[in-house]
């Protein structure tokens, strides 16, 4: 038996995606490259994606971005039907979305020995908050964090 491979874009998978979870299911999605350091590792670990009840300022959603792409990130500030993400691994704030383009909220993070984290504890709010203060040294935190924590498999 021969095994076939297609091939889809991602958006077209995202798009699947975000319809089972309008319809009540709880989707796992793997997350790609660095820009949700140190909360969440590319590459390495998933997040559990579940439809939003509301969302807020703090909230990792998966958004439909700059009119291009979609991407998993964290709410920076939410100005009307005007949303501002950005990624806790990024030093910039330039990633727009319309509230409407918000599709799903991020739960859980799931390791590679499927040990799910609740993204929102009391801990991690007060982490996040920090991390969004330490924006302007973020470069520096994010290259110590790379060349050793993470080596170690040490997480946030």
């Amino acid at each position: 038996m021969e095994v076939v491979h297609k091939v889809l874009p991602n958006n077209e998978i995202l798009r699947d995606l975000i319809q089972l979870v309008n319809e009540g299911q709880r989707v796992i999605l793997s997350v790609k490259g660095n820009s949700m350091l140190p909360f969440i590792i590319g590459g390495k670990e998933s997040v559990e994606l579940v439809k939003p009840n509301a969302i807020a300022v703090g909230d990792v959603v998966l958004a439909w971005i700059n009119d291009c792409r979609y991407v998993v990130h964290r709410i920076i500030k939410i100005d009307g039907d005007q949303v501002q993400l950005m990624g806790d691994g990024n030093i910039t704030d330039d990633e727009y979305s319309q509230l409407i383009d918000v599709k799903d909220y991020a739960e859980y993070v799931i390791a590679p020995n499927v040990k799910r984290r609740y993204l929102y504890t009391p801990q991690r709010l007060r982490l996040s908050r920090l991390w969004q203060r330490l924006l302007p040294v973020r470069r520096w935190i994010l290259a110590i964090y790379r060349r050793s924590l993470l080596k170690l498999n040490i997480h946030l």
